[in-house]
């Protein structure tokens, strides 16, 4: 892949044009997002987990999912994961456990999010939520959050993959 411009540089989010060679000889331009790496964590304790209910403004609505977010420049994912968590639902994890990672969309962008499940909570008020962040922490049992998927209430991606690896396929 070879860059051809900078289409777009919001220091996390940068958007190129690039030339791509595919296997088969074939050379196209395309666009791709780059919007630097993620994590996503499943709080879990006993018999219940906790997600977010969180407004997103690209789709305009409150969505269940599972506390994540951006890694800082210099930052490891278990280091994000840490103050994510922290930020987002005001528990520490005395234990993460690493449950590898996704490629969210790899048709248009590199984005990764590692994913986590976290245990051994307790509250913690060393990181600050973010301003701009809108949510509700809500404890669901484990064997709800499957049906959840099912019918709809959960229709983020992160949040049914950590549930798959997290919490098996009932």
């Amino acid at each position: 892949m070879k860059k051809i411009s900078n289409i777009y540089d919001g220091g996390r989010m940068k958007v190129e044009q690039v030339e791509i060679d595919l296997p088969g000889g074939i050379t196209l331009e395309r666009i791709v997002v780059k919007p630097g790496g993620a994590v996503a964590m499943l709080p879990v304790e006993d018999d219940y987990c906790y997600l977010i209910r969180q407004y997103r403004y690209p789709i305009e609505k409150y969505i269940y999912e599972a506390p994540a977010g951006t890694m800082d420049e210099g930052e490891k994912p278990p280091e994000t994961a840490h103050r994510e968590l922290i930020e987002e639902t005001g528990f520490k994890a005395e234990e993460l456990i690493d449950k590898g990672f996704i490629y969210t969309t790899p048709g248009y962008t590199n984005e990764v999010i590692y994913l986590y499940e976290t245990r051994g909570l307790s509250p913690s008020t060393e990181f600050s939520p973010d301003l701009d962040e809108l949510i509700e922490v809500v404890k669901v049992k484990k064997d709800e959050v499957h049906a959840m998927i099912a019918d709809g209430r959960i229709v983020d991606a992160k949040t049914i993959c950590l549930a798959y690896k997290c919490l098996g396929t009932d």
